[in-house]
């Protein structure tokens, strides 16, 4: 059953760019898939492996590959030149080098070429996006996609709150992983609407996301999404306040102050079953840090990718530093992705890590600070916002190395360096509207351009 899921996934390539081809004016459905699949692949079983290690400790557990995939393939032999003057995929590319060079290092050199794998799909869904943004309703279609995601999981979410659980994961296995991929819809879908955007879905979609991140209890994601949203208001009216950018601010005040009891209810009734680490006596994050530091220590180059929860078992890591014995406290990571990556793949993999990270944030502002009049700048802004939320939330993380949340990364990597392209293509710097534009407002080819870009015709 495994290999007749694959051999359907592969032959979804061909048949996806006959589609794609045939009927051009389609397109904006394959645009919206690429932001819904990542939150519905795991509820659909819309993947398959090529080698699948399913009771592997570390995070990745084979050579799997997604209709998310087989989409960007199509979509990359579909638009000819999707490599072509693409900013930010040099950094990319050190990334994976440093996956590959972590191979010499690792006591199970086939576990860490899964990983390894993994990267290279986040480098095509990377590419398949920033060629989707160059075209009209790209940029709007995609944060179409991100927000019905974001309704899935919260009809997922409210039905297990109404099962019983004490903190909903959706369909996405566990809270803090879906309230991490939720800073990608979030962000993005506030930062549209404060561009001007009027689709109803958009205004749904983010209150699906807040609902999902204020069930999931994860305090780290409520945290951040919080600062997230501040910091996107702050940015955003800085670059050029108006009415239409106050109202939106206004209605996401009310919006807030309705959710947050929901939040406040949902922390609590976590905290009266679980203590925190200072009630009970026992920091387990601590822990996982003093073995992740002592590890990267005796393993300068690393131990490998994928390798941190064996080789801390086996090599006593773990005991030395007091981690519980006890199956999830031994079966889990650090939670800190920078300690995590250091461990594994050495500073070669932490430095290409915060290159890449660094890189993406700084060409989002610097796209934002270059075009203060274009509404497309707000929408790169909330991208820009959401990787810089989601490297700070790293600090206490290791979610990013999953496949599902570097989708995501993928998908606001594509949309910053697709829009930075256009620049060095088109030499666009100013346009006139300072929201979405209409037909009737356009009074230039630059302005033309940016109408295009945002999907208005």
């Amino acid at each position: 059953m495994r290999f007749i899921g694959l051999f359907l996934l592969i032959a979804m390539v061909p048949v996806l760019v006959w589609w794609l081809k045939a009927y051009p004016h389609q397109r904006k459905w394959a645009y919206a898939a690429i932001g819904a699949l990542p939150f519905v692949i795991n509820a659909v079983n819309l993947d398959a492996a090529f080698i699948a290690w399913s009771t592997w400790p570390g995070y990745a557990k084979g050579l799997i590959f997604t209709a998310l995939d087989s989409l960007a393939l199509a979509l990359i032999i579909t638009f000819r030149g999707s490599f072509r003057r693409l900013p930010l995929q040099i950094t990319v590319l050190f990334y994976l080098i440093a996956t590959i060079v972590s191979l010499a290092f690792s006591g199970s050199a086939m576990s860490s070429a899964f990983y390894v794998f993994q990267v290279g799909r986040l480098f095509l869904v990377f590419v398949a996006v920033a060629a989707v943004v160059a075209k009209p309703h790209g940029i709007r279609f995609l944060c179409f996609g991100l927000g019905f995601g974001a309704i899935f999981q919260a009809v997922a979410a409210v039905n297990e709150r109404f099962s019983g659980a004490l903190q909903s994961s959706g369909t996405m296995g566990h809270q803090n992983l879906l309230g991490m991929m939720l800073h990608f819809v979030t962000l993005p879908l506030l930062a549209l609407l404060l561009a001007g955007e009027k689709n109803k879905l958009v205004p749904v979609g983010l209150i699906a996301a807040l609902v999902a991140v204020a069930l999931g209890a994860s305090r780290g994601a409520i945290g951040f999404v919080a600062m997230g949203i501040g910091l996107l208001f702050l940015l955003s009216l800085l670059r050029g306040a108006n009415a239409h950018k106050r109202k939106v601010v206004g209605a996401a005040v009310v919006g807030l102050m309705i959710i947050g009891p929901l939040t406040y209810e949902s922390l609590t009734r976590r905290l009266e079953v679980a203590p925190t680490a200072s009630a009970s006596g026992y920091d387990e994050r601590a822990a996982f840090e003093r073995a992740a530091r002592a590890m990267w220590s005796d393993h300068p180059m690393g131990v490998g990718a994928n390798q941190y929860v064996v080789t801390a078992n086996t090599q006593g890591y773990s005991k030395n530093a007091g981690v519980a014995w006890s199956w999830r406290s031994r079966s889990a990571n650090v939670h800190n992705v920078y300690l995590l990556v250091g461990a594994e793949t050495g500073y070669l993999g932490l430095i290409a890590l915060i290159a890449m990270f660094g890189s993406a944030i700084a060409l989002g502002f610097r796209y934002v600070a270059r075009h203060p009049k274009d509404p497309r700048g707000d929408v790169v802004l909330g991208f820009t916002v959401a990787i810089l939320v989601m490297s700070v939330h790293s600090l206490y993380e290791w979610i990013f190395v999953t496949y599902q949340a570097q989708y995501m990364f993928a998908i606001a990597l594509g949309v910053i360096a697709g829009f930075a392209r256009q620049d060095r293509i088109t030499g666009v710097r100013k346009v006139i509207p300072a929201r979405f534009p209409e037909p009737r407002t356009l009074r230039s080819r630059e302005s033309v351009e940016a109408a295009r870009a945002l999907g208005v015709d």
